[in-house]
C-alpha cells in the first residue's frame, strides 16, 4: 500500500510543477501557482507519512470547514467577506457599508459561498472518514474551481441586476 502512495504522491506533485510552472510562465500569476505547489506537497507529505492514501485530502477538507467557519462569521459580524474583496478591489475600500441595498448583497453573496462550504463540507467529511478515496478526488475536484465558479456566477447576476433579490 505504501509503494502505491509513494507513486501517486510523486506524480501528483510532479503535475502540479509543471502545471505551476506554465501558469507562472505564461500568465505571471506566481503566487497562485506558489500556493497550489505548497497545498500539493502538504498533502502528499501528510498521505506519505501516515501511508493512507485518503490523507492526501485532508487538507482540502479542512480548507472547507475553515472557508466555512470564516464566511460564517463575516456574515455574522456584519462584515461579509465578498464585500470585503470586492470593496478593496473596486477601491470603495468599506463604503459599501454605509449603502444598505450594497450591504445585503454582499451579505447574500457572502451566503452563496458559505452554503458552498456547507455542502461540499457535508459530502466531504463522510467520504474521508470511510476512507473511500475515489470519490473523495472526484468530489474534492468538482468542489474546487467548478463550485466556485457557479458561486461566482450567481454573485455577480446579484451584483449587476438593480434590486436583486434584496430590496
Amino acid at each position: 500500500m505504501s509503494g502505491q502512495v509513494v507513486t501517486a504522491e510523486l506524480i501528483a506533485v510532479g503535475a502540479v510543477v509543471v502545471f505551476a510552472g506554465i501558469r507562472a510562465f505564461t500568465d505571471r500569476k506566481y503566487w497562485q501557482a506558489a500556493i497550489g505547489l505548497v497545498i500539493t506537497g502538504l498533502s502528499a507529505l501528510l498521505a506519505g507519512s501516515t501511508g493512507h492514501a485518503v490523507d492526501y485530502y485532508l487538507p482540502s477538507v479542512l480548507m472547507q470547514v475553515i472557508g466555512g467557519a470564516v464566511f460564517l462569521l463575516s456574515i455574522l459580524v456584519r462584515l461579509p467577506v465578498i464585500g470585503v474583496v470586492l470593496g478593496t478591489a473596486r477601491g470603495e475600500r468599506f463604503g459599501w457599508r454605509r449603502d444598505p441595498l450594497q450591504r445585503r448583497r454582499y451579505q447574500l453573496c457572502t451566503g452563496i459561498f458559505l452554503a458552498k462550504f456547507i455542502m461540499v463540507t457535508a459530502v466531504l467529511v463522510p467520504l474521508y472518514s470511510h476512507g473511500m478515496v475515489t470519490p473523495l478526488a472526484i468530489a474534492t475536484l468538482l468542489s474546487g474551481a467548478p463550485a466556485a465558479g457557479v458561486c461566482g456566477y450567481l454573485c455577480w447576476r446579484f451584483l449587476r441586476a438593480p434590486g436583486a433579490l434584496v430590496r
